[in-house]
């Protein structure tokens, strides 16, 4: 005796080895044995071969018209047995039945299904939106077998051109453009942007990687509304002679210093930060844009700013021109290093020059700054920073346990062309971390970060501070110990116009200058603000984004001044395993089959050729270069 059952939407015809009440031992023509339900069941039969049936079934089932099936079916619910005397005119046998079944089974529009072997004719009308459904998708299908052919051969399709560009970022992936484009990228084997670079709907990689990065996170693109700029607070105009120190590519001038030498080796040193927090107040329109950016983009060649032009020329500190300020003096004896005091204040600056690091940078020397008999420009601004500088490094060295290392090279990237443009050329500027214009600007601004959260510590105030324990940089909402920096307490308050963090410490530091202990009852944000936390997880995942963006963009433009410059053989530094930094680029990668070598040695390695979409470069090991033989150091370059 033998069944026909179904078994996971499958009907199946096997011999039956056993019975029981609620169940049946069947075996398959191959041998295998299972058990099934008796309500599984739905015709027992002995007069033909279970190996040949649903083959010989399933051809009959072809030749069976549905329409006219249809139409012959009783218009209640029926079983298989009783359509098949009807249809077929006669007692129907076992391969008749099971022909039908598949039949009805396999015809979801026209026959609903309603219990074991029982089914009941569609309504007129649902069948008639069902078969113009079919219809219709059917006619999708052969659509998308034309786009995706199309595809396949290069060619956009007409319907394609509308939406084509936003397949890179955020596709609808309920569109049939977007699921035939998708099957292609199946068929063909390729990612999205090797196939939309083959179809050129993109020119170039470059172009690739800017709009992926652009469509996901500036959808709207990067220009900002216009808003009326509030009016800015009437401060008084500071008796002090500010200059600014950046590099000719800075746009942002957010810092100035000015040195007064009050007596002997008294001198009042004035660190002077752009003031923005003066007009963007929490929640305002300003602020909204400025949290929803948390940071200026940086990328060769270009930036996306955090905050519009107009405030940003408003609060640049521009020589030649009052502008608001929040200033900490700091008075402190240059020979000992010893802080005798310091104050914040809100003013006005007028800096007097902007200098550019480029033009000044071979005059202030080490040997410059610490013999007065030599001639250098500015002495009065360098000589003493320099002085008091030193003795602050050297304080905080004591407290990290270890002398600082400022011998890296970083990289400024500069660009003779468009930044959209592959074949602009580049130039990589080498500039050395330990470069006594760069230690000054650095040493001050970490007294300021310095001073003004132990200010906001002192009056109550919370802030967003860095910290760093155990080897561990995090952020939090009060002050903690910087093993690295080597002080007691640490926040970002220098780069207000490029940084978020920046801009809330600010508007905190200002609420304490201007009402002291009082200040935790009108700040912007009072302690235990929970509105703290989101900034800092808003801020972090962001400003963690942005970087990945700009170092993506940095490894491209490597790659092209590695082309440019017709290069075939490099020097580069193991950094460990077969992980190597390149000695006369900011660029890391991995040689393959290069031999086992100690952390720091010299490699001589061909390039081979590179993948500006992947942003990949194919390298041979050469040799090791002996010990004795000089190399510069190279790190990524880090403009904010």
């Amino acid at each position: 005796m033998y069944v026909v059952f179904e078994d996971n939407g499958q009907f199946k015809a096997e011999k039956i080895l056993s019975e029981a009440d609620t169940s049946l031992q069947v075996e398959s023509a191959s041998g295998k044995r299972s058990k099934i339900k008796r309500n599984n069941t739905i015709f027992f039969f002995d007069t033909h071969n279970p190996v040949t049936l649903m083959e010989e079934a399933g051809k009959l089932a072809e030749d069976i018209d549905l329409e006219f099936l249809w139409e012959c079916a009783p218009q209640q619910e029926f079983q298989v047995e009783e359509l098949a005397r009807d249809y077929f005119g006669h007692e129907p046998g076992i391969l008749e039945k099971t022909a039908l079944l598949l039949r009805l089974h396999g015809a979801p529009v026209y026959f609903h299904r309603k219990g074991k072997g029982q089914y009941r004719p569609a309504p007129p009308d649902i069948l008639k939106a069902a078969l113009a459904a079919l219809e219709k998708k059917q006619k999708q299908a052969e659509q998308q077998a034309v786009w995706i052919e199309q595809i396949k051969q290069g060619i956009v399709p007409e319907a394609f051109k509308p939406v084509i560009h936003t397949f890179l970022a955020k596709p609808d992936k309920n569109t049939f453009e977007w699921k035939a484009f998708n099957q292609a990228l199946a068929e063909t084997g390729e990612t999205i942007e090797q196939l939309l670079l083959r179809l050129k709907v993109y020119p170039h990689p470059l172009a690739i990687h800017r709009e992926k990065f652009l469509g996901l996170n500036f959808p709207k693109g990067t220009q900002f509304r216009d808003i009326t700029l509030p009016a800015i607070p009437d401060l008084p105009l500071a008796d002090v002679e500010p200059y600014s120190v950046d590099d000719m590519f800075t746009t942002e001038i957010d810092d100035a210093f000015s040195v007064h030498q009050e007596s002997g080796s008294v001198y009042r040193i004035g660190i002077h930060i752009a003031a923005p927090a003066l007009m963007v107040e929490r929640d305002s329109e300003l602020d909204k844009l400025a949290r929803d950016r948390m940071s200026t983009v940086y990328m060769p060649g270009d930036k996306i700013p955090m905050q519009p032009e107009s405030v940003i020329n408003t609060f640049s500190l521009i020589a030649g021109k009052p502008t608001p300020a929040v200033s900490l003096y700091v008075r402190a004896n240059i020979d000992t290093g010893e802080i005798l005091s310091s104050e914040t204040r809100l003013e006005q600056v007028c800096v007097q020059e902007n200098l550019r690091t480029n033009l000044i940078d071979h005059l202030i020397t080490v040997e410059s700054l610490e013999d007065e008999s030599r001639p250098m420009p500015y002495p009065f601004l360098f000589r003493p920073l320099w002085k008091l500088g030193q003795h602050l490094k050297s304080a905080r060295e004591v407290i990290r346990g270890k002398p600082e290392n400022n011998s890296r090279v970083e990289y400024t990237f500069v660009l003779d062309g468009p930044a959209d443009d592959p074949n602009s050329i580049i130039n990589l500027a080498p500039r050395r971390r330990d470069a006594p214009l760069d230690l000054i600007v650095a040493e001050f601004m970490l007294l300021a970060n310095t001073q003004w959260a132990g200010f906001l510590n002192d009056n109550g105030l919370p802030g967003i501070f860095r910290s760093q324990q155990a080897g561990r940089t995090r952020m939090s909402t009060h002050p903690l110990p910087h093993e690295t920096i080597g002080v007691p307490h640490y926040a970002w308050c220098t780069s207000p116009l490029r940084r978020y963090v920046d801009l809330i410490n600010q508007s905190q530091i200002i609420a304490a200058a201007q009402h002291g202990i009082s200040a935790r009852l009108v700040a912007p944000f009072k302690p235990k603000d929970a509105d703290l936390f989101a900034i800092i997880g808003a801020f972090e995942s962001q400003y963690t984004l942005w970087g990945e963006f700009q170092s993506r963009l940095e490894r491209f433009w490597c790659l092209r001044w590695f082309e440019q410059q017709q290069l075939t053989r490099v020097e580069a530094t193991v950094l460990r395993d077969n992980l190597v930094r390149f000695n006369n680029a900011p660029f890391v990668t991995e040689i393959n089959g290069m031999p086992e070598l100690e952390r720091g040695s010299i490699v001589e390695i061909d390039l081979m050729g590179n993948n500006l979409l992947e942003l990949t470069l194919d390298c041979q090991y050469v040799k090791q270069l002996e010990p004795e033989e000089p190399a510069i150091t190279a790190t990524e370059a880090n403009p904010s």
